[in-house]
């Protein structure tokens, strides 16, 4: 209830503001401004009650809207932000509804775009979704209103505004049930034209509203979504498809009619079982099981009799494996046959997605089948040949993946009896690609037993070694899918594999340069500590001394081609990170091929790349560069041809990142002191013109390496620069105690720290004390800083440059303690400099 003093303040204020509501119509940009801002001081930034506030914004609102079509964008913007502020904080927002709506769905809802600002039409979609969640039911009136808005916005170009929309129809949704279901189906147009948008969180968010649609909906139009959220399984982004799979789920339990779509839905959810994404997976395992177990127990008289007479698992299970349920493993078998000619004919689909997806179903689909896989072999290996022959990498992953579960599930005399003259002649399956036989071998005998691979063991090492297989492709999943081969080898044949040990590394390397999951980098760490013991070697360090030198020839044969995006930068960093002291006794053909790498005219990504994994080296190279101790002899290499290029200027973001990764290098050498001081003087005047220029970068992670690297440089040359070199260098970190982080204006005052203490003998304060006098005035400056840490560090310099000139520093701290300025921090100044 408002109060006399609520009535008053609200009655101040809108008097206060009546000439600058009267300003509002004024044809200066810069009044209607004005009035706008002040209108928002006064009114949301204010601390009043809600009842005041309620009375303002109903004061207000018309001429705050009207705003909402002013020619200036600042206007508008501000306008947008006092509404949302009052919706906000008044306690009844439903009461601006009449006059609110009618002029958003103006703004958002017509057929042309109104509002040209892309911010300000999300500020206008935020402040709907805002007003939809503190009104609720009360929108019910204005449904004609939000279904002309939501149709419009959903389809916005601007994809955060597509975002926002659909986060309201979702709520629009739940809030008016019962009035939603009556327009639902006019926004699955633009829902459908939003879903396969090329923002990755748009595609997420119209999949969300699509469910929610659907739901709230007469449930005539499952038909009309279901090809678009197939589509969205192929979808590379793991949020869209776990979109997709909670949507399917949600429809699969609770709509109401869901019997009539079970066998267009039950593949959609089956596909999301072999997401590479364990999140998504575990969701779709628990929402297929509650399926399975529904439709268990309402067929159960149909399954009595398996039911009774349950067989025993595969022994696939025996080693922890979930078996799928019954009522699982029946939906699927009574539909395989029905299944499988779609499936050899999407694993050929044009579309990538599709065979992608074709292929992880095609996994999921055999899980279930288990033995009656035998019945449909010839079948199956027939899409497996095609499949592995397909240039996607995620094609052949989950494809490789049945051919193992064949393995479990069939007998190996049936499953050898058609395999291996494939295999004898590659090119029966595909000529264009030959290995594809050898990689569903590879996969088929990984699940069967050890018996069974030794006779084979031979002909598959040769495969493995055969240069088209190992060196033919760049592919993730290809060496991906080589894992396979080297794990099926080296998990049951270990002891027979030292014969290929150089070919197998090469496919370890090439693996976990590619991997993207934890699982695979795991698996190729085991399968590396398998192929050590193999050859009787105490671990990796051996094993890359074995073959380092061949490995760096392997990659220096093409290092003039690599980009961006080639995978032998990555092959470089995981050989030189995982051979740890071992790369230390291969400098002369390692820096000679990283100067290759990292010269300006190369791409900046891959130099950025490469910058990264030397900085790891860097940080640890006593352990690895340094592990003989011979890394100071190419001082010459690293600092004028590796880094020194790099920290050049060039226009452009990557530019930059690799000049901050320069840095980074650069400052790990300095402070690792691996160079000698007299070696590093020889490069002062260069190093320093660098660092000085990189104080300037518009990076602040930059600016705070520059400051360190200038820190170490001139530790590690200890009183050893010349006059002239110092006096160069305390201006530009003068200049970093004024910018704008903090921690470079720290890092600034520790270097200016350490250059009074590197002032040898060669200095003299007498001829230098202008220099010494200008510095001492700008310090003491900054005794009345307003950070606390910026005073005590400016304090802590000061004691040290006591040491310079104590009589300067003195007379002139005095002359500031006359002022009043700082007199706690000068008086400590002070009472330092006296007792020296």
């Amino acid at each position: 209830m408002a109060t006399a003093s609520d009535d008053r303040a609200a009655a101040d204020v809108l008097k206060s503001l009546a000439r600058h509501l009267n300003c509002l119509n004024e044809d200066n940009k810069s009044a209607r401004r004005r009035a706008l801002e002040t209108v928002k001081r006064e009114t949301i930034e204010q601390r009043l009650s809600s009842v005041a506030l309620q009375e303002l914004f109903a004061g207000l609102l018309k001429a705050l809207l009207k705003c909402l079509s002013d020619p200036a964008e600042t206007c508008r913007d501000t306008a947008i932000q006092i509404i949302t502020g009052f919706i906000r904080s008044v306690p009844k927002p439903e009461d601006s509804l009449p006059y609110l709506m009618p002029a958003l769905a103006q703004r958002l809802g017509g057929k042309e775009i109104l509002e040209p600002a892309e911010e300000l039409r999300l500020a206008l979609m935020e402040m709907l979704s805002l007003v939809v969640e503190v009104c609720g039911r009360q929108l019910a009136p204005y449904l004609d209103d939000m279904m002309k808005i939501l149709q419009r916005t959903i389809t916005d170009p601007f994809p955060e505004v597509k975002k926002e929309s659909c986060k309201c129809t979702i709520s629009f949704a739940q809030c008016v049930p019962d009035h939603f279901h009556l327009q639902a189906e006019s926004l699955l147009k633009p829902l459908l034209l939003t879903i396969s948008h090329q923002h990755s969180q748009v595609r997420v968010s119209a999949t969300q509203a699509t469910g929610a649609v659907i739901r709230h909906s007469a449930g005539k139009n499952v038909d009309d979504v279901l090809s678009h959220l197939a589509q969205r399984l192929f979808d590379d982004s793991p949020r869209v498809r776990k979109a997709v799979t909670v949507v399917v789920g949600d429809w699969l339990l609770h709509l109401p009619d869901r019997y009539s779509y079970f066998h267009k839905l039950i593949p959609l959810l089956l596909s999301s079982l072999s997401d590479e994404i364990p999140e998504i997976r575990s969701l779709a395992e628990d929402l297929w099981k509650q399926v399975g177990s529904q439709w268990e127990k309402e067929n159960e008289d149909d399954l009595k009799d398996k039911m009774d007479f349950l067989l025993s698992a595969p022994a696939l299970y025996t080693s922890g494996g979930e078996r799928p349920g019954l009522g699982c493993r029946e939906l699927v078998v009574r539909n395989l046959s029905k299944l499988l000619p779609a499936l050899g004919r999407d694993i050929g689909d044009w579309l990538v997605q599709t065979r992608v997806k074709t292929a992880q179903l095609l996994r999921v689909l055999l899980l279930h089948a288990e033995d009656h896989c035998t019945q449909h072999l010839q079948s199956l290996l027939t899409v497996l040949y095609h499949a592995c022959a397909d240039p996607e990498p995620e094609v052949r992953t989950p494809c490789l993946e049945s051919a193992k579960l064949l393995g479990a599930f069939v007998s190996p005399e049936v499953y050898l009896k058609l395999l291996l003259p494939h295999v004898e002649d590659s090119t029966s399956c595909s000529s264009s690609a030959p290995w594809t036989p050898l990689m569903v071998l590879g996969a088929v005998l990984r699940g069967s037993s050890r018996e069974v691979l030794r006779p084979h063991l031979l002909k598959i090492g040769n495969m493995l070694a055969q240069p088209e297989v190992c060196q033919g492709s760049q592919q993730a999943l290809y060496l991906d899918q080589l894992l396979v081969c080297v794990d099926a080898v080296l998990c049951v044949c270990q002891v027979d594999c030292d014969v290929i040990s150089l070919q197998l590394l090469k496919v370890l390397v090439s693996v976990q340069s590619l991997a993207s999951q934890q699982e695979l980098h795991d698996k190729a760490e085991e399968s590396l500590r398998s192929l050590c013991e193999a050859q009787g070697l105490s671990g990796a360090c051996d094993l890359y001394r074995q073959h380092m030198a061949d490995l760096l020839q392997w990659l220096s044969d093409s290092h003039h081609t690599w980009t961006s995006y080639s995978i032998q930068k990555t092959q470089l960093e995981i050989i030189a990170m995982q051979s740890g002291p071992v790369v230390g006794e291969f400098l002369p053909t390692l820096l000679p091929l990283l100067k290759s790498c990292v010269e300006p005219s190369r791409d900046p990504e891959m130099r950025l790349h490469i910058f990264t994994m030397l900085s790891k080296l860097l940080l640890d190279a006593s352990n690895t560069l340094d592990s003989q101790g011979r890394f100071g002899e190419y001082m010459e290499i690293v600092l004028q041809d590796l880094l020194l290029p790099n920290l050049v200027w060039r226009s452009g973001r990557s530019a930059a990142a690799v000049r901050t990764a320069a840095l980074s290098c650069l400052l790990a050498v300095l402070h690792g002191a691996a160079f000698p001081a007299e070696r590093v003087l020889s490069l002062e005047e260069t190093l320093r013109t660098q660092l000085i220029s990189a104080l300037e970068e518009d990076s602040k992670l930059a600016r705070l390496l520059a400051c360190r690297s200038l820190h170490s440089l001139l530790k590690l040359t200890a009183q050893q620069l010349s006059p002239d070199s110092l006096n160069k260098i305390y201006p530009e970190l003068l200049k970093r105690v004024d910018d704008s982080s903090e921690d470079v204006r720290l890092e600034a005052l520790k270097s200016l720290s350490t250059w009074f203490s590197s002032l040898g003998k060669n200095y003299d304060p007498h001829s230098c004390r202008p220099h010494l006098e200008f510095l001492f005035q700008q310090l003491l400056l900054y005794m009345d800083d307003p950070d606390a840490k910026v005073q005590d560090s400016v304090l802590e310099v000061l004691k040290v440059a006591s040491a310079v000139d104590r009589g300067l520093l003195q007379q002139q701290t005095e002359a500031v303690r006359e002022k009043q300025r700082s007199p706690e921090y000068c008086d400590k100044l002070l009472q330092h400099i006296h007792s020296l």
